[in-house]
Formats: C-alpha cells, structure tokens, sequence
C-alpha cells in the first residue's frame, strides 16, 4: 500500500546517493537493476537502482586520501560519491575501485573476493570502506561517477530523502550480483524492457525510476549516455503529489525537469515516491 500522508510539517529529507551502473549489451544500454526484498517497508518488491543514505563516515576527511578524482569538489560532494561506491559494493557486488598506482578498476576475480570476505561486515557496520581501502591498498574511483540526476522526496511523504543520482560504467568483467538482505533479485536489463515489464506487470517501478529509465532509453550505449549526463544541467526535482477522485494520486513535475513527462497517475495500491535503498 502507498504510504499515508502525514500531518504537522513536512519531515527533513535525508541525504542520500542512488548509483545507476551502466553497460552495453547486445541489444544497447543495460542497466543494473536490484529488486527490493518485500519486507522491508519502503519501496518493498520494487524495481530500483543501488543506493541509500549518507552515512557518518562517508563524511570522513581523512577518506579523502583513498579517492582519485575529487579535486575541486566539496567535501559533501565527495562524500555522497563515497556513499554511491560504498552502497553498490555492499547491494550490487560492484566495486568502483582500483588498485594503489593502477589506472585500471579492478577486475570481476579480484572484487569477487573482496566482496566475498567483506560486504556483510560493511552491511553489518563491523568495518568501513576506509579501513577497506586501507587494508587491501585500493582507491575509491570517484572519478567515474557522473552527477545526472537530484530528486526529493514528496512533502507528503513521512520518510523522504534528498538523493543525488550518479551514473557510471561497470567494469567489464564485473557481473554484479545483489546482497540477499535488502534485495531478494538483479538484473541487467535495458531500460525500454525494464519499462515494457512495468507495462506487464511483472516489475513494479517508482515514480523517480520510471521516468530516469525513460530518459535512459533515449541513449544507444554507455558512451552517449555518458555524455548527455555531461552535457544536460541537472534540474532540482520535488514532485507534488495530489489525490485522485476515487482512489490514487497523481504526481507532477515541471516540464524543466527535462523528462519529457510531466505527471504520472499511480492507483491506490500501488508503491509510490522517490524513496531510495538503504532506508
């Protein structure tokens, strides 16, 4: 069921990072997608991309010293890319990472391993990604991440969140594979099928995904897709969301937003808002 709207004032966004890793396949772009485990409360059994909340020690400084490609940027900034490599790590078994002097990410065996001795104490909190870095002699590459996307949770919302979205290529020899905790499946899918699936009713996909996926879809391959995130400025998203007669609501972006959508109808019983894993 959809979250009941709340009273009182609008609850503080938390901020948070969604990561949407991308390669190309037979058919074009694919995207690496996880299905939420049911269980949890938000965004339960949906379709989404890797990502959750900032945590405290993405915010380290002293992180810093594991990162290439953070010259210029804010602390917050490079922080909330930590937490997009952090979080597809320990949810999609992919690390944005190379070896200390290496120009090359590191390979499908290498990251198989670390992730077999160190994602459920990450999930855990038992160990951070700075003493992972540190211990194996690894760089966060923060450099291949591309900002396209920042939305924030509805208003009407008791949970919301103020989520940068990045982009990135997957490493080739990296296949992924979910965490079995918060997601239950993944998938590497293209976005025309991932939406067609939506269409089925074989997927259920958010409103923020939807439209993201949408967008996605207009780019042949990895490369274009890259470079339109370049190219394109990233528009401040808060969708207002308003009942329909007789069950369900509505949900409105401008059409600055660049999506080429600017509303979208969702039925009573179906999983709404922009809400991120990790919560």
């Amino acid at each position: 069921m959809a979250s009941p709207p709340i009273d009182g004032p609008p609850a503080e966004p938390r901020l948070s990072t969604t990561l949407a890793l991308l390669r190309d396949g037979d058919e074009g772009l694919e995207v690496f997608t996880v299905t939420r485990n049911r269980n949890i409360k938000f965004a339960s059994g949906a379709l989404v991309f890797p990502g959750g909340r900032l945590d405290e020690e993405d915010k380290d400084p002293a992180l810093h010293a594991h990162c290439s490609g953070i010259e210029g940027l804010e602390p917050w900034q490079v922080a909330l890319r930590i937490c997009g490599i952090r979080e597809t790590f320990e949810e999609a078994g992919i690390f944005l990472a190379r070896a200390e002097g290496s120009v090359e990410l590191l390979d499908g065996g290498r990251t198989d391993d670390l992730v077999g001795r160190y994602r459920d104490d990450l999930h855990d909190g038992k160990i951070g990604i700075g003493e992972i870095a540190g211990r194996e002699k690894l760089v966060l590459a923060c450099d291949t991440l591309v900002r396209f996307g920042h939305w924030i949770t509805p208003e009407i919302f008791p949970k919301r969140f103020d989520t940068q979205f990045f982009m990135a290529r997957a490493p080739a020899s990296q296949l992924g594979d979910h965490d079995r905790i918060e997601s239950v499946d993944s998938d590497w899918l293209t976005p025309t099928q991932a939406l067609q699936d939506e269409r089925d009713r074989t997927r259920r996909i958010v409103f923020a995904t939807r439209v993201i996926l949408g967008r996605m879809g207009e780019s042949k391959n990895v490369d274009q897709a890259i470079q339109a995130a370049r190219e394109t400025p990233v528009y401040t998203v808060l969708p207002v969301v308003s009942p329909l007669e007789g069950g369900g609501r509505i949900f409105r972006i401008p059409i600055e937003a660049g999506y080429g959508i600017t509303e979208i109808h969702e039925s009573v019983d179906a999983l709404v808002g922009v809400i991120p894993k990790g919560s």
